[in-house]
């Protein structure tokens, strides 16, 4: 998994509250076990106005003009700023995946979801929660200002504006690890690595019949 520590990024704003992970990634196109491939759909029922199949390219499909996603100030955004309680519903781990294929890193809103926080984790996304009127000034200023970019630092915990406001935002020790240094689940468990070969070694000589099957009975 790809480390995060510092990220300016343009900022695309969805103005919405419980969004669920079935409209992050709709159920249809839940086709594979890879991560990648799910950007093109994410938020796919309100992004276009035809039914799609799993792998289609955007460009072939009718999109809604009114989704504030495709239009041509937010191409290339980095950060989402949404409301409350996103990625609530299904614990669907792809929820995290298309946002991070799609190209977003931080994840700006009031309030997430547990399951869906705790897969942003493991996905190299950094779901910031910040209070609600910091949230409404952000949406304000962005709709505002053409080209709105935040600066988020990681290490210092903090969210700067263009004007140079510091909003600061809290995250568990644990989580800021593994995001700092890169660390998926398998990541973290092969950090000890030495352990668990000794540990095995051990065993062996302990219970040798668990790993010869001769000795079984």
């Amino acid at each position: 998994m790809e480390p995060f520590t510092t990220l300016k990024g343009l900022v695309a704003p969805l103005d919405r509250n419980n969004i669920d992970t079935d409209a992050i990634i709709p159920k249809d196109f839940l086709k594979s076990i890879e991560r990648t491939g799910y950007g093109r759909h994410m938020f796919d029922e309100l992004r276009f106005l035809d039914d799609g199949v799993f792998g289609q390219e955007p460009d072939s499909r009718r999109k809604n003009p009114d989704f504030s996603l495709n239009q041509a100030r937010y191409q290339g955004a980095q950060v989402l700023l949404t409301r409350e309680n996103f990625g609530c519903g299904s614990s669907r781990e792809h929820a995290a995946w298309a946002l991070h294929d799609y190209g977003f890193r931080v994840i700006v809103a009031v309030s997430f979801a547990g399951i869906f926080y705790d897969n942003c984790f493991k996905n190299g996304l950094l779901p910031v929660s910040l209070d609600a009127a910091i949230i409404d000034q952000l949406f304000n200023e962005v709709l505002a200002s053409p080209g709105y970019q935040l600066a988020v630092d990681l290490p210092e915990q903090t969210v700067v504006t263009p004007s140079g406001q510091v909003l600061p935002f809290q995250i568990d020790p644990t989580r800021k690890r593994r995001l700092l240094e890169g660390l998926d689940d398998i990541a973290v468990t092969l950090t000890d690595a030495d352990l668990i070969r000794s540990y095995e070694a051990t065993r062996r000589k302990q219970e040798p019949w668990l790993f010869d099957p001769s000795l079984r009975f």
